[in-house]
């Protein structure tokens, strides 16, 4: 599934649930994951870490061919700049990047000078 969402795709969304505090991140990775629930922690296969996911409403359907709900999940890698500040992201950030200060339900994130490792006006990096 593709981590680039529209917000069509994100009508369902009733909560977003952080497991970690997002505002010492510079940005999450969004994506769309398939799981068997509305709510709850949904299982995670990736490298890294889940840092946080959204809960469905009570009028979100499951695919009739797989019984599996889409929800949200956000994460981050080991080689990103949360993790590595010098690393590859030490500049610019992933295409699925987003500043999880503008993350909420039914709506996707949005890319800030912050989530793409730009010094903001007034600050110093």
């Amino acid at each position: 599934m593709s981590s680039l969402l529209h917000e069509s795709q994100l009508v369902h969304e009733a909560a977003v649930v952080w497991l970690e505090d997002p505002e010492g991140l510079d940005y999450v990775r969004q994506a769309l994951d398939k799981t068997g629930r509305r709510t709850g922690k949904p299982r995670y296969a990736r490298d890294g870490r889940m840092v946080g996911y959204t809960e469905l409403g009570k009028d979100a359907e499951s695919n009739p061919d797989s019984g599996l709900y889409q929800r949200r999940t956000f994460f981050l890698l080991p080689h990103d700049r949360p993790n590595d500040p010098e690393g590859i992201y030490k500049a610019g950030a992933p295409g699925e990047a987003v500043d999880p200060r503008t993350i909420q339900p039914r709506r996707v994130g949005e890319k800030t000078p912050r989530s793409q490792g730009e010094a903001e006006a007034g600050t110093v990096r």
